[in-house]
């Protein structure tokens, strides 16, 4: 062991274990601390205290440090910068931008290599809202800036800060170092800034949290129709692998109706992120026109970074998410996965000798779960006037062969409220999404009905749960068919069953890659849906009028639902109404 080198902010290394150090003379320490490692100075986190001695995950590669090396205390928490310049850009799980570090060391990331998270030196304009004179307090706005073509930042007052605004700088450029505001305090005087930093480990402060009444329109059929997330709401994507949880991310995040986009890749492989990267910056926001980047933050922290930065990158994304939030803005939150998350906690936990719980997780799994989702929410921001924000989260779950009894999934389901089972049988035929109806569920449904029928139809949830009784009834339909085949069902019930392949093949069956339909939007979904079901009504009366199911089958209009998705969205209220006409008229004539 070398000679310890020690300074009065310093202790020194004691042992290693992977991405595990214990450092000595560690007194005046505190939990969450950050600390500088070896000489290299690599980035790490106290999670354990005892005495002198600091137990530390590093958030880098620890191969070839060695005991005896200094720790250097830095006396602050794991914290983020929060200010203009975080959309569209693309940062590891310590908030570390990439493309910065690409420009300084290459393709691969140098060991303790720094770069500020946000430009320092870049000017923004500056729109002052707030007076000299203005009493303000935590939360409230004093001047705002557009940070990309979508998303006008508001300049906050930092979380803890109140007084009378002194002086405010006129409309102008500034850097976000730069003094925009002098508050005078009860003590003392604070000079606001456009930057804040906060620690990523603790919830910043709202009002109140309300009960999510709005639904998040994503564009996916089976989603917002039949199983709809709130904005503030929570939701799981499980399955296996390859059935299609990371495009499901990818399409929630190209097409949700929310300001704004955190995606985070948490341990998923490189190609995933790339496919991101490569396609954001070309698709068009339904809602805007602008490319889907000006409104989205990505925390690419892959299988081949250090495992122990995965931990982080789960508090970065949500701690990013929450700014937004208080600026008012609804923002969606993705992810991916928080199974590689949990295997995370399970190697730090495993080096750090504690007692494994079930399949060797650690016994705080789901408290730390609970953390995570529990700071999504629609809330009522800090600030003076009325101003509301909500993050909704979706994580992803990898279970291991597709096994939902599994701690992961398992703890999942204990707190979200939105489940989206995929299934490995719907995807091996192609079915996307991959999503089973009958193990799937929401208990938003009773919430967003009120906007649903505002908006959109007063028939909805209807409409909605008569579609589920058909395909619950197709489920117990094919037992026995299985024992004698489908012609020998009664008419009324081979109806039923073609109506329920129109409505798994041309309605919960959709297109990622098709330029129409990849994005549903909630108004065409309805009359969709409306069509399939006036199909069904007709349907069933020309049986008991002695039509024969084939003439049905047959019938011109079953090759025009199938048609719908693929039917252009501008202006589908006219087309939809056509199509509804034209299976009235048909269906009626049959005889």
């Amino acid at each position: 062991m070398t000679e310890p080198e020690q300074g009065s902010d310093a202790g020194y290394i004691d042992m290693i274990a992977g991405p595990v150090v214990k450092a000595l003379g560690m007194k005046g320490s505190k939990m969450y601390d950050v600390v500088m490692v070896g000489r290299e100075r690599l980035i790490g986190e106290i999670i354990g205290l005892e005495e002198d001695s600091a137990t530390i995950q590093v958030y880098e590669e620890t191969a070839g440090i060695t005991p005896g090396e200094p720790v250097h205390k830095t006396g602050e928490p794991l914290s983020v910068e929060l200010g203009p310049g975080l959309i569209s850009m693309i940062y590891d799980g310590i908030q570390r931008p990439l493309e910065a570090i690409q420009r300084e060391t290459g393709d691969f990331i140098s060991r303790g290599v720094r770069v500020s998270p946000l430009d320092h030196g870049k000017k923004w304009t500056f729109h002052p809202t707030g007076s000299e004179g203005d009493r303000v307090k935590e939360g409230d706005i004093v001047g705002w800036v557009q940070e990309s073509p979508t998303v006008k930042h508001e300049i906050m007052v930092p979380p803890g800060v109140e007084g009378v605004i002194l002086s405010i700088v006129p409309e102008g450029d500034y850097t976000i170092e730069e003094t925009i505001c002098v508050l005078k305090g009860r003590d003392t005087d604070h000079n606001i800034t456009m930057v804040q930093r906060w620690p990523v480990r603790m919830p910043r402060p709202f009002k109140r949290k309300m009960d999510p009444s709005v639904p998040l329109i994503t564009g996916q059929r089976i989603l917002d129709t039949f199983f709809p997330i709130a904005k503030g709401g929570t939701a799981a994507i499980p399955g296996g692998f390859g059935t299609g949880k990371t495009v499901t991310q990818h399409q929630l995040a190209k097409w949700s109706d929310a300001d704004v986009i955190v995606y985070i890749g948490c341990g998923e492989r490189g190609n995933e992120m790339t496919d991101v990267l490569r396609e954001f910056p070309h698709l068009e926001d339904p809602r805007t026109g602008e490319p889907l980047m000006s409104r989205t933050v990505l925390i690419a922290n892959t299988s081949n970074m250090p495992v122990a930065a995965r931990e982080a990158s789960i508090y970065t994304g949500i701690t990013i998410a929450e700014y937004y939030r208080d600026m008012g803005f609804d923002v969606a939150l993705m992810a991916d996965s928080t199974s590689r998350w949990a295997e995370a906690l399970r190697e730090i936990s495993g080096r750090l000798e504690e007692m494994p719980g079930e399949e060797g997780y650690p016994a705080y799994l789901s408290s730390r779960l609970a953390n995570f989702y529990e700071r999504a929410g629609y809330i009522t921001c800090t600030s003076t006037e009325k101003r509301e924000g909500s993050i909704s989260v979706i994580g992803a779950v990898s279970p291991p062969g597709g096994d939902f009894s599994e701690p992961v999934t398992q703890n999942t389901l204990r707190i979200v409220k939105v489940f989206w089972a995929l299934d490995s049988s719907l995807a091996d035929r192609r079915h996307f999404p991959s999503i089973n109806w009958l193990k799937s569920y929401s208990l938003y449904l009773e919430k967003v009905e009120d906007w649903w029928g505002t908006h959109v139809a007063k028939d909805w949830l209807s409409m909605r749960n008569r579609a589920m009784a058909l395909l619950q009834e197709e489920a117990e339909l094919q037992e026995i068919i299985q024992l004698v085949g489908p012609d020998a069902l009664p008419p009324s019930q081979q109806v039923t069953l073609e109506t329920t392949r129109m409505l798994r093949e041309d309605f919960l069956q959709q297109n990622a890659f098709h330029h129409v339909d990849s994005y549903c939007p909630g108004g065409k979904q309805v009359m969709m849906l409306r069509a399939i079901l006036l199909f069904d009504s007709l349907a069933q009366r020309a049986v008991k009028r002695g039509v024969s199911v084939e003439r049905i089958r047959s019938a011109g209009c079953r090759v025009t639902i199938s048609r719908m998705a693929r039917m252009d969205n501008s202006g589908f209220e006219e087309r939809m109404s056509a199509v509804m006409e034209e299976i009235k008229k048909e269906m009626g004539n049959l005889r």
